[in-house]
């Protein structure tokens, strides 16, 4: 795991050092540019995380605008803090943002909504704490399919060690679905939302590197393998990714993502 050693690493160390590089980082600013985030405004990221997008939002307000970060992981606030003390980093859920209405010009988030206990009400919340003309930009994860490598893994799961953990590493993509996206924000009285796909990429330094952060990710694979899985699973890996290998030996493919994008009448 690079400085991290794995039996020391908390599950933020492991997004921060391996998901923030191989994909997450180049979120921040595409997101942030879809809630047309500029100087001055007062930003909220929902679900924030370690910071990436939040950071991107606060470049982009400058020192006249403010930026909060919200999250219910305590050890991702922790990392977050770490980052930026411009930023004001807050416990809480989606669901009941601590805030009063109408306290921000836009509300962001990238990778969290297909989580959250309730998705709706999230979306409700959010958009209850934008102002007049505030702007909302919501990222998840596009479908499976149009993500050729994370499909491979997912096969190679469902062929080893069937539906439950198969399952487990498609979760993420569950969202992937534009209709089912307008209806999420028809359910929560959003009226103007569009969903527009951007394409992405996913690079690790290895076939193993990426195997072995999946398997250490909480929110997918964490504790469903143990090291004779693991070790079938890495082996089997290096066919199955084989594709997707650089000449460098890194691993490389889309990753696309959808933005639900609205504004606060």
């Amino acid at each position: 795991m690079g400085k991290l050693e794995a039996a020391q690493a908390t599950p933020a160390d492991v997004y921060e050092e391996m998901f923030v590089p191989a994909l997450f980082q180049q979120w921040g600013n595409v997101v942030a540019q879809a809630a047309s985030v500029g100087p001055g405004q007062r930003v909220l990221d929902v679900a924030c995380g370690t910071g990436v997008l939040a950071c991107a939002a606060a470049d982009r307000v400058g020192v006249t605008g403010a930026v909060v970060g919200l999250d219910p992981n305590p050890e991702m606030l922790a990392v977050a803090r770490r980052k930026s003390a411009r930023i004001e980093w807050r416990g809480g859920r989606a669901e009941s943002l601590p805030f009063a209405d109408q306290s921000f010009d836009a509300v962001v988030s990238q990778f969290g909504l297909m989580f959250f206990e309730d998705r709706p009400a999230a979306l409700r919340q959010m958009m209850r704490v934008l102002r007049p003309r505030g702007r909302l930009a919501v990222a998840v994860c596009d479908c499976l399919d149009h993500s050729p490598g994370y499909a491979a893994v997912a096969a190679l799961l469902q062929r080893l060690f069937g539906n439950r953990v198969a399952d487990a590493f498609r979760a993420p993509f569950v969202l992937g679905d534009a209709p089912r996206l307008h209806s999420l924000c028809t359910e929560a009285g959003i009226v103007d939302a569009k969903v527009t796909r951007h394409e992405g990429t996913v690079r690790f330094a290895s076939i193993a590197s990426l195997i072995s952060t999946e398997r250490a990710c909480v929110w997918t694979l964490g504790g469903l393998l143990d090291d004779t899985q693991f070790e079938r699973l890495l082996n089997e890996s290096e066919q199955a990714l084989r594709p997707f290998r650089t000449a460098d030996g890194a691993v490389a493919f889309s990753m696309p993502a959808l933005i639900v994008t609205a504004t606060k009448t």
